[in-house]
């Protein structure tokens, strides 16, 4: 008897405008890839935010990392011991248990990409998303309950501006 082998899989090319874009506040997040194209392993943005946009207050994962890659302006991130102000070719790894947060406080647009494994952060996004176009204001409270579903958590630091 012969074995046949699997089929090989073919990789997946997205051109450049081929994603899911979700507005959050401010962020305009570009999903290239998500769970349903990595079978859960990973997800994959482009994100972009204003000057004096704060993408997001200082908060916790417990159930992914995240890693984040300045493309363009500059990112003031929170690092759990204070802020430092990332360039492009910065990259900033939030492993599990990271305290961390980011705001444009530059003078332009910052453009960067951010990376989540395993996948299932976005769906995070598209809560808020759909919460807000049905009218919700994205509160400190609205956020913290959804972060809740995705095992996230704020981090409590009332010093810091990011936070509030």
């Amino acid at each position: 008897m012969t074995e046949q082998l699997p089929t090989p899989a073919r990789p997946l090319l997205r051109s450049p405008e081929e994603g899911e874009l979700v507005d959050v506040a401010g962020v305009a997040h570009f999903f290239r890839l998500t769970a349903e194209h990595t079978d859960g392993h990973f997800s994959f943005e482009e994100f972009s935010l204003a000057p004096g946009v704060i993408g997001a207050r200082p908060h916790v994962h417990d159930g992914h990392d995240e890693y984040f890659y300045v493309l363009e302006g500059e990112l003031t991130l929170h690092t759990g011991d204070g802020e430092v102000t990332a360039g492009p070719g910065h990259l900033l790894a939030a492993t599990r248990g990271t305290p961390h947060g980011f705001r444009n406080a530059g003078p332009t647009t910052a453009r960067a990409l951010c990376l989540y494994t395993p996948a299932g952060y976005e769906n995070y996004f598209r809560d808020v998303h759909a919460a807000v176009s049905t009218g919700a204001e994205a509160t400190d409270e609205l956020l913290a309950e959804f972060r809740s579903r995705y095992r996230t958590r704020s981090f409590p630091d009332a010093a810091n501006p990011v936070s509030g």
